[in-house]
């Protein structure tokens, strides 16, 4: 049984980077230095977990919002932080995006690190719009949370 898990760990092993290489584009050259980043090992191994996540951005706070964001919406992204957009608003604004970039990110490299992305200590961010009392628009918050993708 032993001997059978070594040959699938070497053949998925052979496979992925393959698979990786034609995925990105890579040249020869490139998928050897992409390789020997142990960095990319690591997340390679985790990234089917992640892709078992879905990251959710939900509006808390919105008022004057050009975009019309209410309170409540969601936004969802995979867990790779690739936006769903069949899944929240017919249109997301641009900014808020921009505002939730950081956390998802942080979300990810926390997932990587093998800490619970909704342990995450400041989840919530902004459009940059700093509202009509300040001389803007409007604004919105988001708050990000990470869940199961069969439960998002």
């Amino acid at each position: 049984m032993r001997s059978d898990m070594g040959i699938r760990a070497a053949a998925w092993n052979a496979f992925k980077w393959k698979l990786m290489k034609a995925r990105l584009g890579y040249t020869d050259e490139e998928i050897k230095i992409f390789r020997e980043n142990p960095r990319n090992d690591d997340v390679l191994s985790k990234a089917s977990a992640l892709m078992n996540k879905t990251i959710v951005l939900e509006v808390v706070e919105s008022h004057g919002c050009n975009s019309q964001h209410k309170v409540g919406d969601k936004f969802y992204l995979d867990g790779a932080g690739n936006l769903l957009t069949k899944r929240g608003p017919e249109k997301i604004c641009i900014y808020a995006l921009k505002a939730a970039a950081s956390m998802v990110f942080a979300s990810n490299e926390l997932f990587y690190a093998g800490i619970d992305p909704n342990e995450m200590r400041f989840k919530r961010a902004a459009c940059f719009d700093v509202g009509v009392q300040c001389g803007g628009w409007g604004r919105i918050v988001l708050e990000l949370r990470v869940q199961e993708r069969k439960e998002a």
